[in-house]
């Protein structure tokens, strides 16, 4: 049985500048050494033995490989790139091809929107998909306001300015194909949601308050 040590003292010192260019760079000269030498071993047996020292001995140089996912399918990948796709060896796991590794991932499709509307995001849209769904009632009302309310806090975000309550209905009505309407409404600050947050709010805050004073007075 070949250990990793054996082997690794198998290859010869030579000057990098002689060498061949490092097929990855991240496990160093002295392990593409290795796979070279594994290379040239007539016997398939012995060839076996060498490559499975070889992945051994890259598993314990590069502990941290154990986290990811297929641990030992990776390091056998590794072994044949290193080989430069050119290993004869009885591998638990089927080699990838040249072709393969130079495919490029397919391009993600990301949700686009219109224009001037993009900064409202995907999640509004979302939104806007539910309450289409929704049957007519206070349920989907109070959505519909839910919606407009945070609509609202993006285009400030995004434009850094106040904008008026009909260009947010205006903007909801055309993302909702005229579906959605809150021209009813004359402003998003008498909406019921928006109204019961703010009241909650001055509660809260007229609680705190007094709890300071009294804190203060003792």
């Amino acid at each position: 049985m070949y250990s990793a040590f054996k082997i690794y003292y198998i290859c010869i010192m030579e000057y990098n500048t002689k060498k061949t260019p490092l097929r990855m760079p991240e496990y160093g000269r002295h392990i593409q050494d290795l796979v070279e030498y594994c290379k040239t071993i007539p016997e398939k047996e012995k060839r076996n033995e060498v490559a499975k020292a070889i992945v051994s001995f890259i598993g314990q140089r590069n502990p941290q490989l154990r986290d990811e996912e297929n641990y030992a399918h990776k390091l056998w990948d590794h072994l044949y790139i290193l080989s430069g796709y050119d290993l004869d060896v009885d591998a638990p796991f089927p080699f990838p091809t040249l072709e393969e590794l130079e495919q490029k991932p397919k391009k993600m499709d990301y949700p686009e929107l219109q224009g001037e509307y993009k900064f409202y995001g995907k999640s509004i849209l979302q939104l806007i998909d539910c309450a289409l769904e929704l049957e007519e009632g206070e349920r989907k009302e109070a959505l519909i306001e839910v919606i407009a309310n945070n609509m609202k806090k993006a285009y400030n975000v995004y434009n850094k300015e106040h904008v008026q309550d009909d260009v947010i209905f205006r903007h909801l009505k055309e993302l909702s194909e005229n579906r959605l309407d809150l021209t009813n409404i004359d402003s998003l600050e008498k909406s019921k949601i928006y109204y019961s947050n703010n009241k909650n709010n001055r509660k809260h805050n007229s609680y705190n308050k007094k709890k300071y004073n009294y804190k203060t007075k003792k």
